[in-house]
């Protein structure tokens, strides 16, 4: 099991979720993965399946509505996981934290490793937030092995 766990610290899958967000913060998830940033160089790869995701990146707000989804992505992945994030609005709820249809950021639903602020956020600090998310990952193995 621990050549397992080791191979996943060195090439996490990463899963990426809109919670109800303006989309700049995604925009700039997908030009992480152009040749310009290349997050695959760290062996970081882009999956749409929970199930075989290591880190969880969320951007927007999170609404009533999308509250029950996320919790569902975060419980389909297996442990030893990792939630960043991305954005203000994630963060915190951002400019939408006071709206009707808003809960606000991503820690009132799910538990967060790290948070990534700007509006939008810049692709440098998206990849060093997953890149620590993985480090948190590696340090926390043990404990949330029983989880």
């Amino acid at each position: 099991m621990k050549l397992i766990d080791k191979a996943r610290m060195k090439s996490p899958w990463v899963l990426h979720y809109n919670s109800g967000s303006c989309n700049g913060c995604d925009i700039e998830i997908f030009s992480c993965l152009t040749p310009m940033y290349d997050l695959e160089r760290f062996g970081i790869v882009n999956v749409g399946n929970p199930k075989h995701a290591d880190v969880l990146l969320v951007t927007g707000p999170v609404t009533h509505r999308g509250a029950r989804v996320l919790r569902n992505l975060y419980e389909q992945m297996p442990s030893p996981k990792a939630v960043v994030a991305v954005g203000t609005c994630a963060c915190s709820g951002g400019v939408f934290s006071e709206c009707y249809n808003c809960l606000g950021g991503v820690d009132k639903v799910i538990p967060v490793d790290v948070y990534i602020p700007g509006c939008a956020a810049k692709p440098e600090a998206i990849i060093e937030g997953v890149l620590m998310a993985v480090e948190r990952m590696s340090e926390h193995t043990p404990l949330r092995r029983g989880k």
